[in-house]
């Protein structure tokens, strides 16, 4: 199988051998989860339940609020400890609501729309799939019943399954491609029933030769929907490159895929909309990566939504003696994570743990003007000029080499031989640009 592939990017190493090969490890009821009230751009969902209430597993716990809010919904039974003030793996401080677990699930669940995708009606799939809480769970949080509702005169033609897990160490998807692939297909299906598109195309990179295997052989009955293999490249899992390997089509600046008649859903994604269309099961689980020198017992977990960091890593051993760093998702995007009570969400993918010898980090030195970054970004900015830009706090100079449009995905940093934190800059810097714009009413 041909690779395909997108101009620019990095190899970055894998990093996954720790948890490739071995069974997805499904963690007991947890003692407590503690539930956002807030993932990814829409509104936080409004608490309908007060200290003391007893919860079930499905219950609705939050209400969504506006046409991008997801409810959250318990993800074990228990006793609502109160509303309590946290801050997201992904860093964002907020509210969310704490559950004491009484060490069972009774779930509740939702009725099935039915068992024929073909029969299926499109609003109420969408209506579903916000009712059950799906959001983007590669790491995006995006919500996805609004993926599936593109501007009128847009018209969305094909629907594409990110199974590239491009990030260093992660290996969840991968356990997902390999032990459901039949639901990964059905849930395809619904999306492209949900759009009446009518391509669909499961991305996955080369050497996953499993993975690949499995889901043709589930795709094999429908013509419309094709597997195809991408090259071992870094970032093959963002949006803008996956659509550009895939089909060739190249989303504009400031744009995003519905303009290139195309919409991106995670593995994990697709098989949380098939259980919630076709099964009535609300997204209340998902499986995550819990890897790194620093961890007793690397692995890919099934996890109940809410978990601790602090819950999850004691499930996999322990840390060890020398770990020094716990990064919230995998090192080129993650986040190094303060306290440990922080809580899994949705959109949450792994735990890295880094022993003192790897969280080591390097010595800054000037910038030699050796155009590396520039040269391997994958949307093709300036990221040195937009870190000193952010650095100084430059908004027009940002706002003029189009900031917005860096994807985060840090490989500036990575090649950058000065060692100089340029994606970090970079994220500041978008945050100035942001609070700017909303104090003036807006950007142009």
């Amino acid at each position: 199988m041909a690779s395909k592939t997108f101009k620019s990017g990095v190899a970055a190493p894998e990093l996954k051998k720790q948890t490739r090969g071995k069974e997805i490890i499904d963690i007991a009821v947890p003692r407590r989860v503690i539930l956002p009230l807030k993932e990814g751009p829409g509104d936080p969902a409004k608490p309908v339940v007060k200290k003391n209430d007893e919860v079930q597993a499905g219950q609705v716990v939050a209400e969504a609020q506006g046409d991008w809010g997801l409810p959250v919904r318990a993800s074990i039974d228990g006793k609502v400890e109160g509303i309590v003030d946290i801050r997201t793996a992904a860093g964002q401080l907020g509210k969310g609501i704490s559950i004491l677990g009484n060490g069972n699930v009774n779930m509740e669940k939702m009725e099935s729309l039915g068992s024929e995708i073909s029969s299926l009606e499109t609003e109420k799939i969408t209506k579903r799939i916000q009712e059950a809480g799906i959001l983007g769970m590669g790491g995006a949080g995006f919500p996805t019943h609004v993926k599936l509702m593109p501007p009128p005169d847009v018209k969305i033609d094909t629907v594409i399954i990110n199974g590239a897990e491009c990030e260093p160490y992660l290996t969840c998807d991968e356990k997902v491609m390999e032990t459901r692939p039949e639901d990964i297909i059905s849930g395809l299906r619904i999306l492209m029933k949900a759009l009446n598109a009518g391509k669909g195309i499961v991305g996955i990179k080369s050497h996953k030769k499993k993975a690949i295997q499995l889901i043709s052989e589930a795709a094999k009955e429908f013509s419309e929907i094709e597997v195809v293999g991408l090259a071992d490249k870094y970032p093959m899992g963002a949006e803008k490159m996956l659509i550009d390997a895939l089909t060739g089509r190249r989303v504009p600046q400031g744009g995003l895929p519905f303009h290139v008649g195309v919409a991106v859903n995670n593995i994990q994604t697709a098989v949380a909309v098939k259980e919630a269309v076709l099964d009535g099961v609300p997204l209340l689980r998902r499986v995550v990566t819990v890897t790194g020198s620093g961890i007793e017992k690397p692995g890919d977990y099934r996890v109940y939504i809410g978990i601790t960091v602090e819950e999850l890593v004691e499930a996999a051993g322990g840390l060890k003696e020398d770990a020094a760093k716990v990064i919230a998702g995998g090192p080129m995007m993650g986040q190094a994570l303060h306290r440990l009570e922080t809580p899994m969400g949705r959109a949450d993918t792994a735990v890295v743990v880094m022993t003192e010898k790897e969280a080591h980090l390097p010595l800054e030195r000037p910038c030699i003007r050796c155009a590396r970054c520039v040269d391997h970004c994958p949307v093709f900015l300036n990221p040195i000029t937009l870190a000193n830009y952010a650095e100084k706090e430059i908004i027009e100079g940002m706002e003029r080499l189009k900031i917005d449009d860096c994807i985060e995905c840090g490989t500036c940093s990575f090649v950058c031989p000065a060692k100089k934190p340029l994606v970090q800059n970079i994220i500041l810097g978008k945050g100035i640009v942001q609070n700017a714009q909303r104090r003036n009413g807006g950007s142009d």
